[in-house]
């Protein structure tokens, strides 16, 4: 299945009668048909403000000859999944998106695809689907939100909450006063205004060549946001008559300057997930790209300051100058020949590029005056996570970036959230948080609200934590994600007792390691026994399929 299927003027021959009947008229059926896929959700802060860019998306197609087909697909805000069952179901609903994008690209036949999407899983999945299409496709997002009022010594965001919980449970606010902040942490629509895995997906997409230049952290109530949305309707319809397949846009030249930026920015740690996903429908094996992550960060200097792991969010991030910014203080760790969605090259797109604001050193800095000088993301490996364990240093105290004490251990993220409000978690203690991978949360749940309650309970610079669950792109501290194999796939996690002794290094080694003999591990082993969640529905079908987090999660059919 490929691009040299689409023959649009056989297609419309057949499609006439029907498309006449939706209230299309004859010369529309002589234009490129640009499908939009509209993930607008009621519920969804980050895509609720889709009505208004769709119509936007529209008018540009019309300017430039193209015919638009609005189409909808699922979007979940992991906000709207967290605390409860949903959780489960966050990541799996990425490849749902992925899933029907091209069903209605290939049912429909149709010559283009507008890629609306701004939150976590949304944007991998809206990118998988481009790259398993390889039709002409431009991602719009629908940009970040403004910071909240300050909240506990920082702008507040949506994590805010879990925070103030934990400063409840530690006695410094009321319920009421943890009520009051609801209003005023999350002031507008639009993706959370941290760096967090919706941001980075976003910038991600940017970085590929797959959104217009500087577009994808415009904030969501900025005038600039509709003026993108009618820029892009207009590319796409460029795209189409150029032949510009997503194919020559997403390689393995453009993927590494995606993670370069990753890394220069101390992006969310799922990045690492969905770059492998993303490489997959490419034909990438993931042992191409894993190694790059560690490449990067080694000779990448962190040349941003951003939330979480610094005070400034992404509206301060795109006046500062934003992608094109960071792209450019970094320029030698890229290819800058890549394609992009302009049909010019990336070099090209940035020499041409215009700032509307000024630089602000406090934000980002060339790679002489970087805040660090490597990377924000690694991959760990080691005795406890032999495939692969996925961190960030950038986020990490510099004194707690190689942490050894011993494991509290705890079969699910509900399990450890208990104890934390029961006060049972001591300071030099190493979480283990297991049963919550692909297949054994199902899903792999985020241990988001576990790290912030202890944040607000004054614990995260006093512990760490291991999970072969996920982290959201707010965590920081001392944390460990994605360990692979998980437990529910008898990984060596699975076999953690309470007080042994484990070592994270985040700075030389790289490694997970619990003090055992290989013989000891293997001997818990052949003890171990899993019995698996009963389960069904799609969440099943999704346990019975996905692979391990070192695959990026796909599935295997």
């Amino acid at each position: 299945m490929s691009a040299d299927i689409f023959k649009p003027a056989e297609c419309r021959v057949g499609q006439r009668v029907i498309l006449k009947a939706s209230g299309y008229h004859d010369d529309d059926l002589t234009r490129p048909l640009i499908g939009i896929v509209n993930t607008y959700n009621e519920a969804h802060p980050g895509h609720c403000n889709y009505k208004e860019l769709v119509e936007q998306i529209k008018n540009g197609i019309y300017r430039a000859g193209g015919t638009a087909s609005e189409f909808g697909t699922i979007s979940i805000c992991d906000g709207m999944g967290g605390f409860h069952i949903g959780e489960n179901y966050i990541l799996p609903s990425r490849e749902i998106i992925a899933d029907s994008i091209e069903t209605v690209a290939y049912a429909e036949h149709l010559d283009g695809l507008v890629l609306m999407a701004s939150c976590d899983k949304i944007v991998p999945g809206v990118l998988m689907a481009a790259a398993r299409l390889d039709i002409p496709c431009i991602v719009e997002c629908g940009g970040p939100m403004l910071n909240g009022a300050v909240f506990n010594g920082r702008k507040s965001d949506n994590t805010s909450y879990p925070e103030a919980m934990g400063l409840m449970i530690d006695g410094k606010m009321t319920q009421q006063q943890v009520d009051l902040i609801t209003d005023i942490i999350c002031p507008t629509c639009g993706s959370c205004s941290f760096l967090g895995t919706a941001n980075s997906m976003c910038c991600f997409a940017e970085t590929l060549g797959m959104t217009l230049p500087g577009s994808s952290m415009i904030p969501a109530v900025y005038n600039d946001r509709k003026r993108d949305a009618f820029a892009t309707g207009e590319a796409i319809v460029e795209m189409v008559r150029k032949g510009l397949t997503a194919r020559k846009i997403i390689t393995l030249e453009s993927i590494k300057n995606s993670i370069a930026f990753a890394e220069a920015t101390g992006a969310s740690t799922n990045v690492v997930i969905h770059a492998l996903a993303i490489a997959h429908e490419i034909g990438i094996e993931p042992e191409v790209v894993l190694p790059l992550f560690n490449e990067y960060m080694r000779k990448t200097p962190l040349v941003a300051q951003l939330n979480p792991n610094a005070d400034h969010g992404m509206e301060e991030f795109y006046r500062a100058g934003g992608v094109p910014r960071v792209m450019q203080y970094i320029a030698p760790l890229l290819n800058l020949d890549v394609m992009t969605c302009t049909g010019k090259t990336y070099a090209e797109n940035l020499k041409e590029y215009q700032y509307k604001y000024p630089e602000d050193r406090e934000v980002l800095r060339p790679m002489d005056e970087a805040f660090q000088p490597t990377g924000g993301l690694a991959v760990l490996r080691g005795n406890v996570c032999p495939d692969t364990g996925v961190s960030k240093p950038s986020g990490i105290k510099k004194e707690n970036r190689v942490f050894t004490g011993p494991a509290h251990c705890f079969n699910s993220e509900g399990e450890c959230e208990a104890a934390i409000i029961n006060k049972q978690i001591k300071p030099g203690e190493v979480i283990v948080i297991r049963y919550e991978g692909p297949k054994g949360g199902p899903g792999a749940r985020e241990m988001c609200v576990a790290l912030k309650k202890l944040k607000g309970y004054g614990l995260l610079d006093h512990i760490a934590m291991i999970t072969d669950g996920r982290f959201s792109g707010t965590n920081n501290g001392c944390f460990v994600g994605q360990i692979s194999p998980e437990a529910a796939a008898g990984g060596p996690i699975a076999i953690l007792r309470d007080g042994d002794m484990i070592t994270i290094d985040t700075v030389d080694k790289l490694t997970v390691s619990v003090d055992l003999t290989d013989e000891e591990i293997a001997s818990r082993l052949k003890e171990w026994h899993y019995e698996p969640k009963p389960l069904h529905g799609y969440i099943a079908k999704y346990a019975s399929m996905v692979q391990s987090f070192n695959t990026g999660a796909v599935m295997k059919y």
